[in-house]
C-alpha cells in the first residue's frame, strides 16, 4: 500500500535526522521548536505546515523537496 504524504514527511524528516546524527532535541532546538513537536511529526501524530517544513529543512540543510520525495523501495 502506497504512503500518504505526512507518512513519506515522516520517514524522510526521521532518516535524515538520524543520517546528520542529530536527536530530536537537538533538531527542536535548531528550529526553536518544542522537542515533543518533531517526534509527533515522525509519528505522522501532526502534520508540519509548509513554514515548519522550510524550517525543518534548513536546520537539517536540505531542499524542502526532498522531505516530500518517495522512495524507490
Amino acid at each position: 500500500m502506497a504512503l500518504t504524504l505526512g507518512e513519506i514527511v515522516a520517514k524522510n524528516l526521521r532518516q535524515i535526522r538520524q543520517e546528520r546524527q542529530l536527536s530530536q532535541e537537538e533538531l527542536a532546538h535548531r528550529v526553536g521548536i518544542h522537542r515533543n513537536y518533531v517526534g509527533m511529526i515522525e509519528r505522522c501524530e501532526n502534520s508540519p505546515t509548509v513554514d515548519m517544513i522550510e524550517r525543518l529543512s534548513k536546520a537539517l540543510q536540505v531542499d524542502p523537496a526532498i522531505l516530500f520525495k518517495r522512495s524507490k523501495s
